[in-house]
């Protein structure tokens, strides 16, 4: 197809726009904040020193995120279709190889397995309200705690059910479309978590070790952070932006030409920091109160968290708050991871929004039963054990290290060599950002992003 064909073939695709700049921020923002944010962001601090790991987060967000998701929106507000065909567009228009669309086809397969076990993850979170709510936590101690979550993690039939009541909440939105789906969606559920996350710090600060928090995250100490915090800040500065997943490619080709990507881009990643920081600042201060490991890992919510609220004044009622605000942060995550695959389905297949969703929801709520089954009647599986790398690593684990540690950077590095290096200049000065920040934004693009990516790459390959 010729440049001509091609611009005439995106110019009168129907295509819906968001109606304005806030309705794409806060879904950008709303795909952007989830568990990352809430769950592993504040442990993950936790482990690697506070506040220099804060700094070097920072710094990777501004070096690697905001470039990658410049890029990302470009190809989508650019070829106004489906991610794959949005990149096979722009690299025609641009006499490119259309194979460059494999960046796109990783991503969206990326997003279709992450939202799989994503789902089941958001089940944990939409158990702990009913348990939260009904004073499951009061009183007990950390034995009692732990069997809570280990029953939930050995019973297949209640993970399946709240996985089950996860992806319908979030075909239910996607099927919708985007102003009465999406949009409506994000415009209810962003300010909302943005309450309960405000509610949240400031029942923190009644706790009365709210300035240590303050202090264990925004005082650097550099002799506590490795270099192997630098490379996991490297890491999660990608990831926490839903880069390499085609996400912000589809929504971008829901973006209107009067809007700026750079402003834009720079906005959402202010604020998906902002939600982490304030996370940060709800989490450790009832930790400190209540002598708990500020690094405690991965089970900081499910297991540590809950003991603390079950000890504190009101602890049902903030506990119950604080994992409705984890639910409304996996949802809004879970409607982007569905989005990019739910609009190629339509577009490939001419089928409608409704029957789209359904059909690949249900597809990945499918898929999603595996991880339930892995982490209780196959437990034992290890489907690649026979290589010490994966040795003891279930279905769960494999899904985990292949989607974050291969599939999201080799989508991201391929997207920003693409923008980077086989766009026109004049295309992105015109349409991405303008002035002496666009010089900025293509130097990081083009030399500094690909490395930082490729070193990540390499890290979580050999860690």
């Amino acid at each position: 197809m010729s440049e001509s064909n091609l611009a005439s073939a995106s110019a009168q695709a129907p295509r819906g726009l968001w109606s304005s700049r806030l309705a794409f921020i806060l879904a950008a923002t709303g795909s952007a904040v989830g568990l990352g944010n809430i769950w592993k962001f504040p442990y993950i601090t936790g482990e690697n020193g506070g506040g220099a790991f804060v700094i070097v987060y920072l710094a990777c967000i501004a070096v690697i995120g905001i470039p990658i998701m410049m890029a990302e929106v470009f190809i989508g507000r650019n070829g106004r279709h489906n991610p794959i065909t949005s990149l096979r567009t722009v690299a025609e228009r641009n006499l490119s190889s259309p194979l460059w669309r494999v960046s796109a086809i990783i991503g969206m397969l990326a997003a279709f397995v992450i939202l799989s076990f994503y789902s089941v993850i958001g089940g944990w979170a939409a158990a702990y309200v009913g348990h939260s709510a009904m004073g499951d936590f009061s009183g007990q101690d950390a034995e009692v705690v732990g069997g809570i979550f280990g029953s939930l993690l050995a019973s297949p039939g209640t993970l399946l059910f709240w996985h089950s009541v996860f992806m319908a909440l979030v075909i239910v939105v996607v099927a919708r479309g985007l102003k009465s789906g999406l949009e409506r969606a994000v415009n209810i559920l962003m300010p909302a978590l943005f309450v309960l996350l405000l509610v949240a710090v400031g029942y923190a600060t009644t706790t009365g070790h709210f300035g240590e928090a303050v202090k264990f995250l925004f005082r650097p100490d550099f002799a506590a952070l490795s270099m192997n915090g630098v490379l996991i800040a490297l890491g999660h500065a990608f990831f926490t932006l839903s880069l390499g997943m085609a996400i912000m490619m589809a929504y971008g080709s829901y973006l209107g030409r009067d809007v700026s990507i750079g402003r834009t881009a720079i906005t959402v990643g202010f604020l998906d920091t902002a939600v982490a920081l304030l996370a940060g600042l709800a989490i450790f201060p009832v930790v400190f109160a209540n002598g708990l490991e500020a690094g405690a890992g991965p089970g900081l919510i499910f297991q540590t968290l809950p003991l603390a609220f079950g000890q504190m004044p009101l602890g049902s009622l903030f506990g119950t708050l604080f994992f409705i605000l984890l639910v409304f942060a996996a949802w809004t995550s879970g409607i982007s991871l569905l989005e990019p695959v739910t609009e190629w389905f339509e577009e490939k297949f001419s089928t409608s929004r409704v029957a789209s969703a359904i059909v690949v929801g249900v597809a990945c709520w499918a898929l999603g039963i595996a991880s339930i089954l892995s982490l209780n009647e196959w437990s034992g599986f290890a489907p690649l054990g026979m290589f010490d790398k994966f040795a003891g690593k279930t279905i769960f684990d494999l899904l985990d290290f292949f989607t974050a540690n291969i599939m999201l950077p080799l989508s991201g590095l391929l997207t920003a060599l693409f923008v980077g290096w086989c766009v026109a200049r004049e295309t992105l000065q015109r349409d991405v950002v303008t002035g002496t920040g666009f010089t900025l934004w293509y130097s990081l693009l083009r030399f500094v992003t690909p490395v930082a990516v490729v070193i990540v790459f390499v890290y979580n390959l050999m860690a």
